[in-house]
């Protein structure tokens, strides 16, 4: 039961019957989501199998790791050192609290709906204080209820903001959260080294992490074909780590602009390169534009891990990656006001990023 005074919640309002979306989910037309219909072998992001990190398998991995980052900024990840267990119990506890934990416990933890990172339980992403003229889109509610967590630097993790039902959630989140951050920095290792940078060098450019754990629950819809669960955006920090359930609806638009459904690999972890790395590498990698669709029968549920600078750092192209016939591509930025910018203006795309392009 929805209590006085709360934003209404996708998942009740999915469970009350309603056979038609209220307007406020309703995208504009060209926002809609439209059925895959690309031939098999460009229907797929890259599967790059990491080999636990084995060093004898370093160059080719890399290898592997640009042609993905140049022409998709996403990857899914096999070898990975997460153990599958540890996936499915994150999966399980997110899906346990969403389906099983009674309303009135989940609102315990209600989070301030649409302020920049707020922690808990809550529906609504987007500030919506600026929007920009005739951007119907980011006034449009997503199909999406999410509990996020701040977990790392440690002087932000507060288990007790979290769940105890299920018992073990806690428990879970915060094993997951950890290696999560290694992964994470294991992989931007590989990044720069692929970009001929030394291996520390994204990571030294985004400083110290601030990470963030977002489960996203998308109940069933009457009219998805109306709807999007999360729409079209790409993350704001440094690199994104997400697994999903086996129901899908992830996609990511492609080199050609098409929207590429990601079939869901229930050991793999997805890799999305966000804005800041796109930034530091002057251009040469791109940050992934992705969206959720909604399903008609099937409740889904996805995991997605944050790793972004503090609010405080500057970011700008590599020095290393800037010559007479690289000139760069994007302007010094700092990051909480990208921030700002993001959540006041609503995602767009990669409109965000665009706005700090160079003059060629």
């Amino acid at each position: 039961m929805q209590l006085t005074g709360e934003p209404i919640r996708v998942q009740p309002l999915s469970q009350s019957g309603q056979t038609r979306v209220p307007p406020q989910y309703i995208q504009p037309i060209q926002h809609r989501p439209v059925p895959n219909n690309l031939p098999d072998s460009e229907s797929t992001v890259p599967l790059i199998n990491l080999f636990n990190f084995d060093p004898k398998r370093r160059n080719p991995t890399r290898e592997s790791i640009a042609a993905a980052c140049r022409e998709w900024g996403a990857f899914h990840v096999t070898n990975h050192g997460v153990s599958s267990t540890l996936l499915d119990a994150v999966r399980q506890v997110g899906l346990t609290f969403f389906n099983d934990c009674p309303m009135p416990e989940k609102l315990r933890y209600a989070c301030v709906d649409g302020a920049a990172a707020s922690e808990g339980y809550g529906t609504k992403m987007l500030v919506g204080s600026e929007q920009e003229e005739n951007d119907a889109a980011s006034e449009v509610l997503d199909w999406r209820d999410f509990f996020d967590h701040k977990t790392f630097p440690l002087s932000r993790r507060n288990p007790n903001k979290w769940p105890e039902f299920p018992s073990d959630y806690r428990e879970v989140m915060v094993n997951y959260s950890d290696e999560m951050k290694v992964l994470a920095q294991k992989l931007l290792g590989l990044i720069s080294e692929s970009l001929g940078l030394r291996r520390s060098y994204i990571e030294d450019a985004v400083g110290e992490i601030y990470q963030n754990i977002t489960v996203s629950y998308y109940p069933p819809c009457p009219q998805p074909e109306l709807t999007l669960g999360l729409q079209s955006h790409s993350d704001i920090g440094a690199i994104t780590l997400l697994i999903q359930d086996d129901v899908g609806g992830l996609q990511v638009l492609n080199s050609g602009d098409k929207w590429v459904t990601v079939q869901p690999l229930s050991d793999a972890i997805l890799v999305l390169l966000a804005d800041q790395t796109e930034i530091i590498t002057n251009g040469k990698y791109r940050s992934c534009v992705h969206r959720a669709a909604t399903n008609p029968d099937r409740a889904r549920l996805s995991v997605a891990t944050f790793h972004d600078p503090a609010k405080t750092v500057r970011i700008s192209p590599a020095s290393e990656l800037i010559n007479e016939s690289s000139p760069a591509k994007f302007r010094e930025v700092v990051y909480g006001d990208y921030i700002s910018s993001w959540y006041s203006k609503g995602p767009g795309g990669k409109r965000n990023i665009d706005a700090l392009l160079l003059e060629p």
